[in-house]
């Protein structure tokens, strides 16, 4: 039985895990959140824009594109709607308990 020769470690630095997954290909969004997690690599800034997943491709690049505008209408659709059904501020309205409250507070002093 041979014996191995020579076991260590090796540190891995987050900017090494960064750079590796923008280069990989082969890597699944799963994989990718675990080495992220993992290593604390997060994306470089929040206005980074995402990666396009149909590169080369200007047949799904279009589909895609069409995708995402009908989504961003129907968000749009849907928040007007949220905003339409939001309760309106009312004015607040003479209560008879409130002012005779408030009468014999004034009263008192």
């Amino acid at each position: 039985m041979a014996q191995k020769s020579g076991t260590g470690t090796v540190a891995v630095t987050a900017e090494e895990v960064r750079s590796a997954l923008g280069r990989a290909r082969t890597v699944t969004s799963e994989e990718e959140k675990v080495l992220r997690m993992r290593h604390g690599v997060g994306a470089r800034t929040l206005t980074e824009p995402l990666p396009h997943a149909a590169a080369g491709n200007e047949e799904l690049e279009d589909e895609l594109l069409v995708i995402e505008m009908q989504l961003q209408r129907a968000w749009r659709m849907r928040m007007a709607e949220e905003k339409a059904r939001s309760v309106p501020a009312v004015a607040p309205r003479a209560s008879k308990t409130k002012d005779k409250i408030v009468r014999a507070l004034r009263k008192k002093k």
